[in-house]
């Protein structure tokens, strides 16, 4: 992305990888049990049908299973991804466990954790992907951020990408669907600008969000409100955003003292990030 993608990458894949696993009970935050991986670990997800199983993705372009009530190692290794494994997610749509791995190999690729292969690989980017989050709504269709500008939507069920949006004129390193709205992601990018996008007119951005000052490495809609977001970047801020407001910057959390590089809503509690 900017140099200061290129140098955070750099780092990260010099050494190992920890899965911590924590626990948030009156005590504060408590670690709960951490595993070790021999490449740095890029994301994670939790399974929508075991509270005690993760899926994590890997420098190696591997991805692993783990298990919190096990002590040891992963369950099993998926090692396909010729490239770093750069993003993960577990399909919430009831009925189906499905997962969807990024790589910078520039493709995505489909699994059912119950199964040793991946079922399906998906091409079609001309650069390295950052992101791929499935729909909250619609079964079995995922939405991918690539390097070479595009924001893409897939279904699981057709072999060709179903919707190509060139939505930056810059590397898109996030992207999230409404989950109040079917029709509606949002894209962050090295530009620094978040850009919402409804699906059935992809001409125009619906909203266009500025303020960050660096690359923005994470954007999130809220599960609680249709028109409120949150994201964060390489310039160490987190930033909450309604936009359906004349001024859609609510907030501007300036807590961290490096590159803020992740970051997800409760789903249990409303104020918490």
């Amino acid at each position: 992305g900017g140099t200061s993608c290129d140098v955070l990458f750099y780092f990260a894949g010099l050494g190992c990888g920890t899965l911590a696993v924590l626990e948030q009970n009156e005590a504060g935050i408590v670690l709960l049990r951490s595993f070790d991986w021999n490449d740095g670990l890029f994301d994670v997800t939790w399974s929508e049908n075991n509270e005690h199983v993760l899926i994590t993705s890997s420098g190696d372009g591997s991805l692993q299973i783990w298990d919190t009530a096990k002590t040891k190692g992963p369950l099993q290794v998926y090692k396909e991804h010729t490239q770093e494994a750069y993003s993960v997610d577990w399909s919430q749509t009831r009925g189906e466990q499905l997962v969807v791995s990024g790589s910078w190999d520039q493709t995505a690729k489909l699994w059912d954790p119950a199964v040793g292969k991946s079922l399906c690989t998906f091409k079609g980017h001309e650069g390295v992907i950052y992101s791929t989050i499935w729909s909250p709504h619609i079964p079995g269709c995922f939405a991918s951020a690539s390097g070479d500008q595009t924001l893409r939507v897939w279904d699981v069920k057709a072999p060709g990408v179903k919707l190509v949006i060139p939505a930056h004129q810059a590397e898109i390193l996030s992207c999230d669907w409404c989950k109040y709205d079917e029709n509606l992601l949002v894209t962050g990018a090295v530009d620094c600008s978040l850009k919402g996008w409804d699906l059935r007119n992809i001409r125009q951005p619906v909203f266009i969000l500025l303020g960050h000052t660096y690359a923005i490495r994470r954007v999130k809609f809220s599960p609680f409100h249709a028109t409120l977001l949150a994201s964060c970047s390489y310039d160490f801020t987190v930033r909450f955003w309604d936009f359906s407001k004349p001024n859609p910057l609510l907030e501007t959390v300036e807590h961290h003292t490096e590159f803020t590089c992740g970051l997800d809503l409760s789903l249990h509690n409303r104020g918490q990030v």
